[in-house]
């Protein structure tokens, strides 16, 4: 999860503010809200992580890592997160962050003209994608249904395929 964190802090970084408007291919998303929506996922995690009642907690991809830091502990992925949306166990939702996450990246580096090279870090995510991502998930707008692509498509097309969207 932490190489996920740092791929897309990487490509964030490298975004120009001239882009932040731009098209993504999450198409109900610009760059911005995109970059947007990573860094809240991120606060979502370190807040889930880190419950300490009077502790100020750390925000945007830093929490996230910070989240990735208190997970690693033994036992810890076992036990059940309580998040925004219900709760689930802390393996699982790293798991589909991990998805999410890579997708948004490949998403970002598609609108931004930026290539991410970590193709392992792809293949896991779409393995997981694969794994936890059933047809009952797919909504139309959040996550469509998965598209074709060419027998040589590049891993990051295949992952954004999957996701539902249109290479």
């Amino acid at each position: 999860m932490g190489l996920a964190r740092l791929t897309t802090t990487g490509l964030i970084d490298s975004v120009s503010p001239s882009q932040l408007g731009d098209p993504t291919p999450c198409t109900a998303w610009t760059v911005r809200d995109l970059i947007n929506h990573v860094t809240a996922d991120a606060t979502v995690l370190s807040i889930s992580a880190e419950r300490q009642p009077g502790r100020r907690l750390q925000r945007g991809l830093e929490g996230g890592e910070r989240a990735l830091a208190l997970f690693a502990r033994p036992g810890a992925l076992e036990k059940t997160i309580k998040l925004p949306f219900g709760e689930m166990p802390a393996g699982v939702f790293l798991n589909l962050n991990i998805f999410d996450v890579a997708t948004h990246a490949a998403d970002l580096a598609r609108a931004c003209g930026q290539t991410i090279t970590d193709t392992d870090l792809l293949e896991s995510a779409l393995e997981i994608g694969c794994q936890m991502i059933s047809p009952e998930m797919r909504r139309p707008g959040v996550l469509d249904a998965e598209q074709p692509v060419p027998a040589d498509a590049t891993v990051a097309d295949r992952l954004l395929a999957f996701a539902g969207r249109k290479i």
